[in-house]
């Protein structure tokens, strides 16, 4: 019987991505992991960087590459790796992100309210799991980090990840910020298993300063941004009121998957699983364009402001600042709003910023030529690395200008 080759995805970051036909395969074609084209990475980062128009697929796929090379290098370092076990490790990064809402991170709380996208990938693991009789038991364990070998997990979900690598080297890719740029081959090249913990040997320690050094820029520079902070805020807003003028029976327009989340959190609390998973397998990124669309026509003056403001890029204004906010600044800021439910347009919060864990958290172990392993912190020669491992919190005040009213009722 003639064996089929494998199937081949041109990356634009790692080039050609080989996938065998079996499981993996399976699983990227199935309608769970195929959703994942239609959420971008980066939500509405596209707004500020027109290129950051990637998706979940692109970065799942990417990560599993990596997952792939790390683990032959690690073989070929003579560290026993079976095949079950190799494979279980790449489920496990493949199916990390399909968890995700629409929009990737922005939207995380507001369809299930104390659900993260890590709570939903487990969920939606599981529901495969049962879908292909068995077939992800190890990935989920190594997902979970029920394991009996951790360095497994740490692939997956650790300070120097293959998720924190691919998304670095992609999203500094299609944003164009070079600073994100990361020396993922060196760092992978250099990995180690000592007693089942994941290290790496000494001549790769400047890469994982260099590493953790990008990963902050990039957040100030692009996850960070302010303008990224305004457009995320009001897209949240707008699911927001509209959830409460659905709830008014006020809502011009709703489908069935919203309808469904947009109902109070007790329903969804006492929601079957089920239900609930298949709801959420129906929403994407355009839904969520349509009804926004949709609603820029609503009668609710604050809906329909927010979403023509979104739709055409008339950003609500952002300030950062080291200190909160004080409420007579906003309260001021309000004044300007004509409408009772100015905090929809007139807010502040908080961001934090924290590049590495630090060593007496989850600390990256740097191992000598001799085979001695210390904490990061200990064989650097850098101070940058105590610095960034201190997580630096800064304030926002989102405020439309004078003129937006105005604007958005065009």
């Amino acid at each position: 019987m003639k064996t089929l080759p494998n199937k081949i995805f041109n990356d634009p970051v790692h080039g050609f991505i080989e996938v065998p036909r079996g499981i993996l395969l399976e699983l990227i074609d199935s309608p769970e992991f195929q959703r994942l084209r239609r959420i971008r990475q980066l939500a509405l980062t596209s707004l500020i960087y027109p290129g950051a128009l990637h998706t979940r697929f692109h970065h799942a796929l990417g990560a599993m590459h990596l997952m792939k090379e790390a683990l032959m290098v690690l073989k070929g370092k003579g560290i026993e790796i079976q095949e079950d076990e190799f494979l279980g490790a790449q489920i496990a990064i493949l199916l990390h992100d399909i968890g995700h809402g629409p929009f990737s991170h922005a939207l995380e709380n507001v369809f299930l309210p104390g659900w993260s996208h890590e709570a939903m990938s487990i969920k939606l693991m599981h529901q495969l799991n049962r879908k292909y009789e068995g077939a992800l038991s190890l990935g989920i364990e190594i997902f979970e980090n029920r394991y009996s070998r951790p360095f497994f997990h740490q692939l997956v979900s650790g300070q120097l990840d293959m998720d924190r690598m691919d998304y670095l080297m992609r999203d500094s890719y299609f944003t164009g910020v070079a600073e994100g740029t990361v020396g993922a081959d060196r760092i992978i090249k250099t990995l180690m298993v000592v007693n089942d913990q994941l290290v790496v040997e000494q001549k790769g320690i400047y890469s994982v300063e260099k590493f953790i050094i990008a990963r902050r820029l990039m957040y100030w520079q692009v996850y960070l941004h302010k303008a990224v902070i305004a457009a995320e805020y009001m897209l949240i807003n707008i699911l927001i009121r509209a959830k409460e003028l659905f709830q008014q029976e006020r809502l011009n327009w709703c489908n069935e998957p919203l309808s469904y989340f947009f109902q109070p959190t007790e329903h969804l609390e006492n929601a079957d699983d089920k239900d609930t998973l298949t709801y959420f397998l129906q929403l994407d990124d355009e839904d969520i364009l349509y009804a926004i669309k949709q609603w820029q026509k609503d009668s609710d003056p604050i809906l329909s402001r927010l979403c023509k403001g979104l739709l055409n890029r008339q950003l609500l204004k952002v300030r950062l600042q080291n200190e909160p906010v004080l409420s007579a600044e906003i309260e001021k800021a309000k004044e300007n709003i004509p409408t009772s439910d100015a905090h929809y347009l007139c807010f502040t919060g908080s961001v934090s910023n924290l590049a590495y864990l630090g060593d007496n958290k989850e600390p990256i172990g740097i191992m000598s030529r001799e085979g001695i392993i210390q904490n990061l912190a200990q064989a650097s020669d850098s101070y940058n690395i105590e610095v960034l491992s201190s997580s630096v919190k800064k304030f926002f005040f989102c405020a439309p200008d004078r003129f937006w009213w105005n604007k958005t009722n065009n």
